[in-house]
């Protein structure tokens, strides 16, 4: 997509062409973008509206914002984006034919597929493997004193995506060598230098690639041939209505996606959870008496919709700090969104960690209200697409179910044994070069919830 095609709307058109800038030569908006999204993109809605376009990682790129222009590009209601170009300029070397990275018939085939791995049975199956586990990997934490929570709940959430996903092939001694590759993978898809030169961040993606497809191939037999409670064997025997299952390269791929997904996004959740409720002591009371007034010890499957004021925080928590902050598409014909032509082949981003940040439609929105999704208010219901973490429409996560299930599970024990204290004035340091973390690793105070 050139520039000019960009600036020139078909003739006897009434569409308008896409304003914008490049700004500085070569790296563009793309470091300001990556250092500070959200200011960047307040400066470039005030300036040029929901609809405008800057040099990104090299190419010009449409930015999408607020829920109208990301609405219509995430419903694609006439299939003029594909998820798969937009992510795969990112994320195919290290993702390669993940669930986001396909389109339309493909994808639908896949996800009807997948979701036997999704079902209410397998979720709750799942749920009894991972509670007793959450158990013992909290219970590994200190009793009492300083803890860096971002990394220590980063290792539980990789053990507890290995054990519910791999069943009885625990990591072990390979649980680090695991970690460093999923960080590789995620962290490459933004690398400015796009080329396998050694210590780079696109070289460590494309090694840790490698070493997760060695690992999981390891397993892709016996996976093939037994029964199991574990997602890895779900998606060797799922099948479709007419018979399809997936191939061992499918299930690879598919593998490969969801650990991450299962790991990453959920750490993101939780750390932005324990960063406010150990800023706001009246919701972690709140919520720790939800979780003390179930009658199992062990979260089941029937106590997760008795945790709502713990279901408000995660809302909560997943709109102030988006797990995946912007999501790309790429226009394969020539379409439009609010009256501004895009033609075929433009680069297109959707920020969905501004949108959920706009005063035009969260009132005061830093500060940290969960009751503003509770039924008397629900200010997400002001617009369909005002509350995006899980995106929208056909490629709407698949596992935004067992995401809230994992979350809760940790949670839940977290706050039976523990109450923490983060200092009010204290504000994450988050780092937004691939997906959102603290660099700080969030230092929490725990003490003992029975002393």
């Amino acid at each position: 997509m050139s520039l000019q095609m960009l600036a020139t709307p078909p003739v006897d058109s009434e569409l308008r062409p896409v304003p914008g800038e490049p700004g500085p030569p070569l790296v563009g908006q793309t470091l300001r973008m990556l250092r500070h999204p959200h200011a960047a993109n307040r400066e470039r809605y005030e300036t040029y509206g929901p609809v405008s376009w800057a040099n990104l990682f090299g190419k010009p790129t449409v930015v999408m914002l607020g829920p109208d222009a990301c609405g219509a590009v995430l419903a694609n209601r006439d299939r003029a984006f594909s998820s798969g170009l937009g992510w795969g300029r990112f994320l195919d070397n290290f993702f390669y034919r993940g669930i986001m990275l396909l389109d339309f018939e493909e994808h639908l085939h896949h996800r009807r597929i997948m979701q036997q791995a999704f079902t209410t049975e397998r979720l709750a199956s799942y749920l009894s493997h991972m509670s007793p586990a959450v158990r013992a990997g909290v219970g590994r934490w200190p009793d009492r004193g300083d803890l860096k929570f971002y990394p220590a709940v980063k290792r539980l959430t990789l053990d507890l995506a290995a054990g519910i996903f791999m069943g009885e092939e625990k990591l072990g001694a390979r649980a680090e060598e695991i970690n460093r590759a999923f960080i590789g993978c995620v962290q490459a898809g933004t690398s400015l230098i796009r080329f396998p030169v050694p210590g780079g961040r696109w070289r460590k993606g494309i090694v840790g690639r490698r070493v997760l497809e060695q690992f999981l191939r390891e397993y892709l037999p016996k996976k093939r041939s037994v029964d199991g409670a574990d997602l890895f064997t779900a998606l060797c025997h799922a099948e479709s209505e007419d018979g399809h299952r997936f191939t061992d390269d499918d299930v690879i791929n598919h593998m490969i996606f969801l650990l991450m997904a299962a790991h990453d996004t959920t750490t993101i959740t939780l750390t932005t959870m324990v960063w406010k409720l150990g800023q706001h002591p009246e919701w972690q009371e709140r919520c720790r008496q939800e979780c003390l007034a179930l009658d199992n010890d062990q979260l089941a499957y029937a106590d997760l919709d008795k945790l709502a004021s713990l279901d408000l925080v995660m809302k909560e928590s997943l709109r102030l700090v988006a797990p995946v902050p912007s999501v790309p598409r790429q226009a394969v014909k020539d379409t439009e969104v609010l009256g501004h032509f895009i033609p075929a082949g433009t680069d297109v981003t959707m920020g969905l960690h501004f949108t959920q940040h706009m005063p035009e439609y969260w009132p005061d929105p830093e500060r940290f209200d969960p009751d503003r999704f509770a039924e008397h208010r629900r200010e997400d219901k002001v617009h369909r697409y005002a509350w995006l973490p899980f995106g929208g429409g056909v490629h709407k996560c698949i596992g935004l179910y067992f995401a809230g299930m994992q979350v809760k599970a940790v949670m839940n024990e977290l706050l039976r044994r523990y109450r923490w204290q983060v200092d009010p004035a204290y504000e994450a340091p988050l780092n937004y070069v691939a997906l959102p973390y603290p660099t700080d690793g969030l230092p929490i105070a725990l003490e003992p919830v029975n002393q």
